[in-house]
C-alpha cells in the first residue's frame, strides 16, 4: 500500500484522538457532547473506508461483473447515524436539565453548593 492509499487511516486516527482530547480535557459537557460526535464520525469513516473495494460494482447480478462491494458497512453506517442522532439529542437536553438545576454546565462546579444551604 502507499502513503496515499492508507491517508484515510491516518484521517481517522488524527480525527479519533481529537475527538477523544476534548471528552478527556473538558469540563464543559456540550464540549464533551461534541467530542464524542467527533469521535464517533471518525468511527463511521473508518467504516466506510474499510467497505470499499477498488474497482468494485455494486452488489446486484449483471453480466461481465467479477468484483462486488459489500454494503454491509454502509447499512450499518447509516443506523449507527441515527442511533447517534438521538444520542446526542439525549445528551444536549440532559445538558439542558442540569443547566436549569444547578447553574452550570462545568463538571467541576456540579459539586459545589448552589444556594449557599448546607443541607
Amino acid at each position: 500500500m502507499t502513503l496515499l492509499g492508507i491517508s484515510h487511516y491516518w484521517f481517522v486516527i488524527v480525527l479519533m484522538m481529537l475527538g477523544f482530547y476534548c471528552v478527556i480535557a473538558r469540563g464543559n459537557m456540550i464540549k464533551k457532547i461534541m467530542g464524542l460526535n467527533l469521535f464517533q464520525t471518525s468511527v463511521f469513516i473508518l467504516f466506510v473506508a474499510a467497505g470499499k473495494v477498488i474497482d468494485g460494482s455494486t452488489p446486484i447480478l449483471r453480466d461481465g461483473v467479477e468484483v462486488y462491494a459489500n454494503p454491509l458497512p454502509h447499512v450499518i453506517v447509516l443506523t449507527a447515524i441515527v442511533v447517534g442522532v438521538a444520542i446526542t439529542a439525549t445528551g444536549l437536553a440532559l445538558a439542558v436539565r442540569i443547566q436549569e438545576a444547578y447553574g452550570t454546565i462545568e463538571d467541576d462546579h456540579l459539586g459545589d453548593d448552589v444556594d449557599g444551604d448546607d443541607d
